[in-house]
């Protein structure tokens, strides 16, 4: 070499010693961090796929802290519905007691209204305190709130709603087939024309309660009969009552489980155009004109009532006589019909049931913030005055003073009402259990293998692999030695110019 101005060697050996020490500084800087990608520079691509898993861990893992703290808020409820299920459970036996009225001094029926007393304010009590986080829980907070109800619609309870903010969700109904009684209707002409004075007309009669046996004799008015079969409601579950020329026996209630049955006994030689006809099956207020069956000892005749049959918001609904319910992402409803005209429960037709128009107790346990990740349950008041149904009572009419309370109120019908909200209380318990186990619990279980395999993604792309990285660090040392020193030797080769001086 014998030129000195430029070293071409020197500026070669340089730059590759440069390249080696960047990579060696790249490689510390991993290995320091544990990141593969710490800048956009490192990894454009990479970067943007890891920011955006990032942002999927941090919901995933917020979404996880969200179920977690809707399971703790259905714990607290769930401790005072417990509390409130053993004082209806106390109510029920004190209630039972009081119905044993000639074995009951009138003291222990007043100390026993002072107990149903307590329990009624104790009940009222924890649906006032019962809460979570400043937020009170069984008071009606989170239950739904409903506008526009149906004239056609008896009772209703709303047990979740999923609807966008500040927006509403109308239910509209379509019934296809009215529900009915189980209905006979016995043709008598008139009074009872037996054929013999000393004839006695002799008939069972049985419904979804019981049976209870009839016997009549010449010359008994309809009035009579009907008195007597009605004296006996609460044992058959059959009620009767005048129609035309002849007698309707009808279940209490409605749907395929009630039914009418009628068993001749003794026919006692009754003339005229006595029989039993059935009615039609759509208007249970119309008797068959054909069909009729002439009375004879041994006859059964047997009528089952109908479930209303109908579609909430275009879905099939299950039905329950006259009660309707749909259960599904976005609509738990549960409706009590109203009796139609002619005997049927609401007749066929669509009409709009009731606006869900906010409320419920709402949680964002998916890892976006939308109606899919929603889940959404309505928490009723447990308060004695919302315990009960519309048809039976309400629980704080056992109240001293009140129609049912057990001193002299009507007990039995006391008893319907504590029934009817140890059942309320049992199928809130129900479905805030069902919540908590299927809803939350397996969207904790989810969102938790969701957010490893996310982990595992994203540590994919960004963390350092450092088996690979320390083999890289190796080399990169290695490297930059050799740089250095071919880079001594390039910078000391000009000297040899000194030799053509002499």
């Amino acid at each position: 070499m014998s030129r000195i101005n430029t070293n071409v060697s020197s500026l070669v050996a340089g730059r590759i010693l440069g390249q080696q020490n960047k990579g060696l500084t790249q490689s510390l800087e991993r290995l320091s961090t544990g990141l593969a990608i710490n800048r956009g520079a490192d990894n454009p691509a990479g970067l943007i796929a890891s920011e955006k898993l990032r942002s999927e861990k941090a919901s995933i893992s917020a979404a996880i802290g969200n179920a977690e703290r809707a399971e703790q808020i259905v714990n607290v409820a769930e401790g005072g519905l417990q509390e409130v299920s053993s004082l209806l459970l106390e109510l029920q036996s004190l209630v039972s007691e009081s119905g044993n009225e000639a074995g009951l001094s009138d003291a222990e029926k007043e100390a026993n209204q002072l107990q149903v007393d307590s329990i009624l304010g104790a009940i009222d009590r924890i649906s006032q305190s019962t809460s979570f986080a400043g937020t009170q829980l069984l008071n009606g907070t989170y239950d739904y709130q409903v506008t526009g109800v149906n004239a056609k619609v008896d009772d209703y309870q709303v047990n979740a709603a999923k609807f966008e903010h500040d927006g509403s969700r109308t239910v509209q109904v379509l019934v296809t087939a009215s529900a009915q009684h189980g209905a006979l209707f016995l043709s008598t002409g008139g009074n009872l024309n037996l054929g013999g004075a000393t004839s006695s007309f002799v008939f069972e009669v049985t419904g979804s309660k019981g049976s209870r046996e009839f016997s009549f004799g010449s010359g008994t008015t309809r009035a009579v009969i009907v008195s007597a079969i009605n004296t006996f409601t609460s044992v058959t579950g059959i009620s009767a009552g005048q129609q035309g020329t002849g007698i309707i026996l009808k279940s209490e209630e409605y749907g395929t489980s009630e039914f009418v049955e009628v068993d001749i006994l003794d026919e006692g030689g009754i003339t005229g155009s006595g029989g039993i006809h059935t009615l039609s099956t759509t208007n249970e207020a119309t008797v068959k004109t054909t069909g009729n069956t002439a009375f004879s000892v041994g006859l059964t005749a047997r009528d089952e009532g109908q479930d209303v049959a109908a579609t909430i918001n275009g879905k099939a609904a299950a039905a329950d006589g006259k009660t309707v319910r749909l259960a599904t992402d976005d609509l738990d409803i549960k409706m009590v019909l109203t009796d139609g005209t002619g005997g049927g429960a609401t007749k066929v037709g669509a009409f709009s049931a009731l606006t869900v128009s906010g409320g419920g107790a709402k949680f964002n346990i998916g890892p976006s913030v939308d109606l899919t990740s929603q889940a959404n349950i309505g928490i009723s008041n447990i308060a004695t005055r919302t315990l009960g149904t519309k048809a039976i009572g309400y629980l704080d009419e056992l109240g001293s003073g009140n129609a049912n309370n057990v001193v002299d109120g009507d007990i039995s019908q006391a008893q319907k009402i504590v029934n009817s909200a140890i059942d309320k209380v049992s199928s809130l318990r129900g479905r805030l259990g069902a919540f908590q186990k299927n809803t939350i619990g397996s969207s904790i279980s989810s969102l938790g293998v969701a957010l490893e395999n996310t982990s595992a993604a994203e540590s994919a792309i960004r963390d350092t692999d450092f088996a690979e990285e320390t083999a890289a660090l190796t080399r990169s040392q290695i490297l930059a030695a050799a740089g250095s020193t071919a880079l001594s030797i390039a910078n000391a080769r000009p000297q040899s110019v000194l030799q053509l001086l002499g």
